[in-house]
């Protein structure tokens, strides 16, 4: 499904605009990226939650080259599913 879509069956389920319901897409990615710049985190219950982890700094190696190189520790976005979603998949 791309965001095309899942933005017409938003508006077709909630009985809105296409254009509403892409404001308010947008307006929730956008929430979810501040608030996990932040450090905090994003709880959905029976959705999931969406938080920071930090990835430490790590050797690796260049695949063409096979030279060893140094890779930085950085922040990482996670989603963790909650139960709910998980059933609803399975």
């Amino acid at each position: 499904m791309t965001k095309a879509e899942l933005i017409e069956k938003m508006a077709a389920d909630a009985n809105i605009t296409k254009a509403a319901a892409g404001k308010a897409l947008d307006s929730m990615v956008e929430n979810i990226k501040k608030t996990l710049k932040k450090g905090n985190k994003v709880t959905l219950v029976g959705f999931g939650t969406f938080s920071v982890s930090k990835r430490g700094a790590r050797k690796g190696r260049n695949p063409q080259t096979g030279e060893e190189i140094k890779i930085k520790a950085a922040k990482v976005p996670k989603f963790t599913s909650g139960k709910g979603f998980k059933d609803a998949v399975r």
